[in-house]
């Protein structure tokens, strides 16, 4: 259990750091962001709400709680990730550009799959509550 706890924090950490650097870039427009999102064919400001969900993810993951809005963070980088991996193939870049999302959604999943109970979504009750339930 240890081992899932450290190699959760240890991926969840690394992915959390090129995010968070990703997510600067492309609010700013620093370094290769803007140039990248030109080359692929979207406009300036795609990388500006990129840059904001890449941020809000990267928060929602390292906050304590919040286990429905992590499942949709992770989902949103999923997202963002394998469009990124299908972008770069679209446009005929050469590997390792495609590849590098490929990386990150490792990395990513990786820590989902070894998240603690803690940061998981309680599973759904197995019979329905309510006022449609069936009396009993």
């Amino acid at each position: 259990m240890k081992k899932n706890i450290t190699g959760y924090w240890v991926t969840l950490g690394l992915f959390a750091a090129v995010y968070t650097f990703s997510s600067i870039m492309d609010l700013t427009g620093v370094g290769p962001a803007r140039a990248t999102m030109a080359h692929l064919g979207y406009p300036a400001y795609v990388g500006t709400i990129l840059g904001v969900w890449k941020a809000g993810a990267v928060v929602t993951l390292l906050s304590p709680r919040l286990a429905r809005l992590k499942e949709w963070a992770y989902a949103g980088i999923v997202f963002d990730l394998t469009g990124g991996f299908v972008s770069h193939l679209a446009t005929g870049d050469a590997l390792p550009k495609p590849l590098i999302p490929l990386v990150l959604l490792a990395l990513a999943l990786t820590s989902y799959a070894l998240r603690p109970a803690s940061r998981r979504l309680e599973a759904a009750p197995a019979e329905p509550r309510g006022v449609l339930a069936p009396a009993r």
